[in-house]
């Protein structure tokens, strides 16, 4: 009998059977489609050795005017600027205080934890402070003393902290540090995983603001950046909470300040839920922000700054600051900037604002009502279409809003963590026309999975990765997109085959698999004998590349898959690009339908499949 081509569609397609979706991929990790058919997705490789505090949730790239290319990375404990794998802390401070005579006690001998002094200091355990100043106590030296310490306790009187130094007291308990001691207070850090509160009702899908529940105990939202470029500067702000400012003709050792503090600050906002900034028309525009004259946050205003001012909030009739008022909904979500407008999401409704001119300065429509979004981060802008992550499934604006077919909703809706919806978010892979969505599993409390959209081949896949933001490739030597792990480590991505994460990397372990086939609608068993390979391993670095393939076989829909057990995997020797591998693997399996899985497990592998064939031919029909 004639072989048998495998063909499949291309994408994963979870939303019916295994046996209903025949001729199509049933299940994948680490895969992506191009041009039709699967290949294994790139590996990732730590920009540094170096880390970073806290777990980072927002990524920013800008370039200054003196061509230094920064990444901040907004964390749930510090800010930073990322430059070539060196970290600036930018974290601002709450208060800088001075403290009295010898206010550092030392421990125990032999240990490198001290009491400092510091009357009223307002800090809590878990936060960080600068000491600067000090003179060598009790053996711990000043080198040692004047750093930056995430404080461990905090006394009851709210007067004193500890800090780990490092060093060694020689007989302990003994005061010093001299009379010149400052003790800088970053702001408080804030949470990592989004707090439940208790009641009915208390949960955070479909709700950005805990008091908006109807718990009987409000819950805590995790703290978020959002930040934006202004020029070469940096606007950011913490989600309901303070405006802050870096400037960069202050150096990138300088601190970001309270927006409100700058020379010629007028009424700037002071609780904001996103910054972005109008390129075009040069303004700043906060969407959630206090009202003028007050401090209480109105979750559906907009207020702008004066046309290419960063600083004066105050509307006159000489300048474009304002502000206006969304008409539907009951809180600002979110938004997105294109070429041409933003799209504003609330709860259940989308907007748009767009730059107008005088007198108005910015004007708003309503573009749809029962508009749901996933979390303030699911939406990305791609070649000025808006595509997001709704409650229930995927969508797009380029011009009316419509609902993305996808062939994995119920894959992704059916096992997803709505009360983490803080941390899902979007990014684009521009070189591989994707959007990638990660969001955590119903089990789990952090990332753990992503859903990719290919928007040119309009297919889906997905898989399992845990990274907690996303940048595309950026600027100048930004080669590769970026994103930060769990691990205090920023990766590389598309940068080599290996998982990097470990030193020496380890493999990659990616696999696909198809759904059921039969012949002739199942009524008459197959028996296969073997398989005719057809693959491309020549971006692999391996001395000798391998995949393995398996055959599944089972009688009925309800029964379970026998596998091949031996003889299955595929080697590869690749000379001068081109691959030289099995010419065919010997299988023995019948059954009334057959499926197919390719993977690899081993380091420097890379392939892509192409139409393998089946030796294959009726076997009758018990």
């Amino acid at each position: 009998m004639p072989l048998s081509k495998l063909q499949f569609k291309p994408g994963i397609n979870r939303e019916g059977t295994n046996y209903s979706n025949e001729g199509g991929w049933f299940d994948g990790d680490k895969i992506r489609f191009k041009s039709g058919y699967v290949e294994r997705i790139g590996g990732w490789q730590k920009v540094a050795t170096t880390t970073f505090e806290g777990t980072c949730r927002n990524m920013l790239n800008f370039v200054t005017l003196a061509s230094e290319n920064f990444m901040f990375m907004g964390t749930h404990e510090k800010a930073y600027l990322e430059d070539g794998g060196t970290y600036y802390d930018i974290t601002p401070l709450r208060t800088t205080l001075t403290l009295g005579s010898n206010p550092i006690t030392t421990g125990t001998a032999g240990s490198g934890i001290i009491t400092v002094t510091a009357n009223s200091h307002g800090s809590k355990a878990g936060g960080y402070v600068t000491l600067a100043g000090a003179t060598t106590t009790d053996g711990i030296t000043a080198a040692e003393i004047n750093q930056n310490f995430e404080i461990l306790t905090v006394a009851t009187d709210g007067n004193s902290f500890t800090v780990d130094t490092g060093g060694s007291a020689s007989s302990g308990s003994t005061a010093g540090g001299g009379g010149s001691v400052t003790a800088a207070m970053e702001i408080d850090v804030g949470l990592n995983t989004t707090v439940l509160g208790n009641g009915w009702g208390a949960g955070t899908w479909g709700r950005f603001t805990w008091s908006s529940g109807a718990g009987s105990l409000a819950g805590q939202n995790l703290r978020l950046w959002m930040s934006d470029s202004w020029g070469e500067d940096l606007i950011a702000n913490l989600v309901d909470g303070s405006l802050y400012y870096w400037d960069a003709t202050n150096g990138k050792d300088a601190r970001m300040v309270e927006l409100a503090t700058v020379g010629g600050a007028s009424n700037v906002p002071t609780i904001v839920r996103k910054v972005m900034v109008s390129d075009v028309d040069r303004h700043v525009l906060c969407f959630g922000s206090n009202p003028l004259g007050s401090s209480t946050l109105d979750p559906l205003l907009i207020r702008w700054s004066s046309q290419e001012s960063v600083t004066d909030w105050t509307p006159t009739a000489t300048n474009t600051a304002g502000d206006i008022r969304l008409s539907q909904g009951s809180e600002i979500v979110t938004a997105i900037r294109t070429t041409r407008q933003f799209l504003v999401f609330t709860e259940n409704s989308l907007h748009s604002v767009q730059f107008v001119g005088a007198p108005f300065t910015f004007g708003t429509a309503l573009i749809g009502t029962n508009v749901r979004i996933a979390g303030p981060n699911t939406a990305i802008s791609v070649n000025d279409i808006v595509l997001w992550m709704g409650q229930e499934n995927f969508y797009l604006y380029d011009g009316r809003i419509q609902t993305i077919p996808c062939s994995v909703r119920e894959y992704v809706f059916n096992d997803i963590n709505r009360n983490q919806s803080f941390k899902f978010f979007s990014g684009s892979l521009s070189s591989n026309s994707e959007v990638w969505w990660y969001y955590c599993s119903e089990s789990s409390n952090e990332i753990d999975r992503y859903v990719i959209y290919n928007y040119l081949e309009k297919v889906w896949y997905y898989g399992t990765l845990t990274r907690t933001a996303w940048n595309d490739r950026g600027a100048g030597n930004r080669l590769f997109p970026q994103a930060p792990g769990t691990d205090g480590a920023l990766y590389n991505h598309e940068n080599g085959l290996d998982d990097g994460s470990v030193n020496p990397p380890v493999a990659v372990n990616a696999f696909v698999q198809s759904a059921d086939f039969d012949i002739g609608d199942g009524q008459q068993f197959m028996l296969m004998n073997r398989v005719i390979p057809d693959l491309n391993f020549s971006d692999s670095v391996a001395s000798e590349p391998q995949v393995t393939f398996t055959m599944g076989a089972r009688n009925f829909n309800g029964n379970a898959t026998q596998s091949t057990e031996n003889g299955n995997v595929v080697r590869s020797s690749v000379v001068s690009g081109t691959d030289n591998y099995t010419d065919q693997v010997q299988m023995r399996l019948r059954g009334r339908q057959m499926s197919l899985k390719v993977e690899s497990n081993t380091t420097g592998v890379k392939w892509r499949l192409g139409n393998p064939r089946l030796d294959v031919r009726p076997d009758g029909r018990r």
